[in-house]
């Protein structure tokens, strides 16, 4: 441990765990969360809770209906593709000028990804396949050296995060979705901007598809 970093409070580790499960899908999208069920399984007081719902609300996660409870967020089809306009704008502006200030960098990083992205295909680990799908974009935008840009795309990089564990499971979905990004990656690798980011656009700003199927919505409105 270095001289600035300390042991994390229970709220953090809380808020971790519970952000967790949202993310990956372990509860539903607008399910009701129970204070005193997650305080029992996790083995702490309500208050921790309490304030990891706080927590999580600012970060969209959750919301909380006076005299109702926290529910986990939920979205409309209308809402989603809102979501992914404002994407569109984030990571392609992200991945310009990531481009110009460190190629080398970001395709390194993009490998890295792609290349965890095929061990957890071949393990059948969708999970870990869905998390570097994550980060893949992630590191577009940490490339990027922006904090006002990240800033903003933390807004709805959780969110994300939450709807890819519940939509982007389906085979056929998830081999179209890791040979983009293999030709993103490529693109960015061989100097061609304009090819990384038309793959990009088409990647995130897709209207049919896994994302937009009726299943998909049904989800998403739930």
């Amino acid at each position: 441990m270095t001289a600035f970093e300390r042991p994390k409070s229970l709220t953090e580790l809380v808020t971790e765990e519970i952000r967790r499960q949202i993310v990956e899908g372990r509860v539903d999208l607008g399910e009701a969360l129970s204070e005193m069920k997650l305080a029992t399984a996790l083995d702490v007081s309500r208050t921790p809770v309490r304030e990891a719902f706080n927590r999580l609300e600012m970060e969209g996660l959750v919301r909380t209906e006076p005299q109702r409870g926290t529910f986990v967020f939920s979205l409309g089809p209308k809402e989603l593709a809102k979501i992914c306009d404002v994407r569109v704008c984030l990571e392609t502006a992200a991945l310009k000028a990531a481009f110009q200030s460190d190629r080398y960098g970001l395709s390194d990083q993009l490998n890295l990804c792609t290349e965890a992205m095929a061990k957890a295909r071949k393990a059948g680990d969708d999970d870990a396949y869905l998390r570097e799908d994550t980060r893949f974009h992630q590191c577009i935008v940490d490339s990027a050296d922006n904090r006002f840009l990240n800033d903003a795309y933390q807004t709805i990089a959780t969110k994300m995060a939450a709807l890819r564990h519940r939509l982007g499971r389906h085979p056929d979905h998830m081999a179209k979705s890791y040979d983009e990004h293999i030709e993103i990656a490529a693109s960015v690798a061989a100097g061609d901007l304009d090819r990384a980011n038309a793959v990009l656009i088409d990647h995130i700003d897709r209207k049919e598809g896994s994302y937009w199927s009726e299943a998909a919505v049904d989800v998403v409105s739930a």
